[in-house]
């Protein structure tokens, strides 16, 4: 018997949930609004939008122009002033009653952003589960954390599809937390139900937030270069990462600008061969769809038969298919690695670089295959891409230097421990890394040569929640690092003279402890 899309996700349901709930969101004939000037409005340019993991039309964008966006920023801006002269108590309730307002709405936004994004269940609960329950850490110990500093005005925050909820989001609700007004752009490739909804339920705890929708190209002079903003929170690619960077080298503004790097895996001297292949399973969560995804194992040379037979069986129990679908109506959603990656688009692009690799010389070590029964008979199937691996990828390929954003690894192998540090650090600075060994001491002191905010010792490292920190160093991040104390240090100034951690063009100024 065919598989069946789960009455319990149902797009259409879904939907009629976010209506009832949040009816102020859409148009009279159903369409999606803009939140700007306090309230929801301007249907923009509408732009359909067509889910990943299957082709369903699931709404339109509502795409606004420049100078709609201007207006957006400007009265943003003014509510900075009465927001930051609101008592430091008053502020906490209203964004606590915000967080308690979202928890009834998990279960719902974890659903929606199966279709949005393209994640299973888990991951999409996970992540609106991360944001509430790290701004409700942020709001019970914002009195330590904040102290007397005071806020900048108004945040601007640019982020990828990926995690419309735990970075977003969150960032959101703790720079307001801090005393700004703040204002998002909805990810263009997906998240903008979800995120209306989240919104809807924020501003109408009080919040001074500000939402609105739109190609960056369009809006970019608005939310990054415009006067009346304060600070900038982006995260995505490095080349728009950088002309942010550029047009921002002349201001006074505050960023944090969080960019793509090739995170690496050094193995040397292993043997720990059953906690690596666990790790290498959950190296494939969304499809290493993530700012944090392994994506560049460098190996012993020696160690490589080892390797690849762990590798090989770790990946054969991966499971990638639609994430909405059961047997039955009354069974669980299925436990799958990954679905579909966020668009046919970059599935094209996936296959582009893999291609490129193999003409250039690679060696293909691993590739899957997609599994019929995990699909709806003549599905579209044209966002989905399984597992695939490469070893010997030369220096002419386009892969060698660049983070694939999607389900395909590189092995390096080296014969020196030199050779590990250089392989490692090829995309000149990255978020996260790790090294595999049994010689723990010589693990720690090759982990002070990678150029990563954070090395895992045998284990590996994530962007962290609550009172971790996190940036990037090289070029995979530009501006103040966040997380913790230091996020709110991030959107608030302190005395003068009081440095704000984070890389800089002129110093990069690192915490104690990461």
């Amino acid at each position: 018997m065919p598989k069946i899309i789960s009455p319990q996700v149902e797009f259409a349901t879904l939907l009629a949930q976010v209506k009832q709930a949040t009816p102020e969101i859409f148009t009279s004939e159903g369409g999606f609004l803009n939140l700007l000037e306090g309230r929801w409005q301007e249907p923009g340019k509408p732009r359909e939008f067509h889910s990943s993991v299957d082709g369903t039309l699931l709404g339109s964008l509502p795409m606004l122009d420049r100078a709609i966006a201007v207006r957006a920023v400007v009265a943003a801006k003014q509510e900075a002033p009465a927001w930051a002269a609101t008592a430091h108590d008053e502020r906490r309730t209203r964004v606590q009653a915000a967080i308690d307002a979202l928890r009834p709405h998990v279960d719902l936004i974890g659903k929606l952003l199966m279709w949005e994004i393209g994640k299973t269940y888990k991951l999409g609960f996970t992540d609106i589960d991360r944001a509430v329950d790290g701004a409700q850490w942020y709001v019970d110990n914002i009195d330590s954390l904040l102290g007397s500093r005071t806020p900048l005005g108004l945040v601007s925050n640019i982020a990828s599809w990926n995690y419309p909820m735990s970075v977003l989001l969150h960032a959101v609700l703790v720079q307001a937390l801090c005393g700004n007004s703040v204002i998002a752009k909805t990810p263009t490739d997906g998240g903008f139900i979800s995120l209306s909804l989240a919104f809807a339920l924020v501003r109408r705890a009080g919040v001074p937030v500000t939402l609105v929708s739109g190609a960056g190209a369009e809006l970019s002079d608005a939310l990054v270069k415009h006067p009346a903003i304060d600070c900038l929170s982006f995260v995505g690619g490095r080349q728009n990462a950088r002309d942010i960077a550029d047009a921002l080298a002349t201001t006074d503004k505050r960023y944090m600008l969080e960019m793509e790097g090739v995170n690496a895996y050094g193995i040397w001297d292993y043997s720990d061969w059953n906690t690596l292949a666990d790790q290498l399973k959950k190296s494939f969560d969304y499809g290493k769809q993530r700012c944090t995804a392994y994506v560049r194992f460098v190996v012993e040379r020696r160690l490589f038969p080892q390797f690849l037979e762990t590798y090989t069986e770790a990946l054969r129990g991966l499971k990638v298919g639609n994430p909405t679908l059961v047997d039955h109506a009354d069974d669980k959603l299925p436990d799958l690695a990954f679905g579909p990656v966020i668009n046919a688009a970059q599935a094209q692009d996936l296959d582009r670089l893999y291609a490129n690799a193999l003409k250039t010389g690679a060696t293909p070590i691993y590739e899957g295959r997609l599994d019929d029964s995990l699909f709806l008979p003549g599905q579209d199937r044209s966002a989905y891409i399984a597992p695939r691996a490469l070893v010997n990828l030369p220096r002419q390929s386009e892969l060698y230097f660049k983070e694939p954003f999607g389900p395909i690894d590189s092995i390096v192998l080296v014969d020196r421990i030199e050779e590990l540090v250089g392989e490692m650090n090829i995309s000149n600075g990255a978020l996260v890394a790790a090294i595999a060994s049994d010689n723990e001491p010589l693990a720690r002191r090759t982990a002070r040569e990678i150029r990563s905010f954070k090395v895992g010792i045998n284990k590996l490292r994530s962007r962290g929640d609550r009172e971790e920190v996190f940036g990037g160093l090289g070029e995979s991040w530009k501006g103040a690092f966040v997380g913790g104390k230091l996020l709110v240090e991030a959107v608030t100034n302190g005395s003068a003279g009081q440095p704000v951690l984070g890389n800089y063009p002129e110093a990069t100024l690192l915490p104690e402890k990461v």
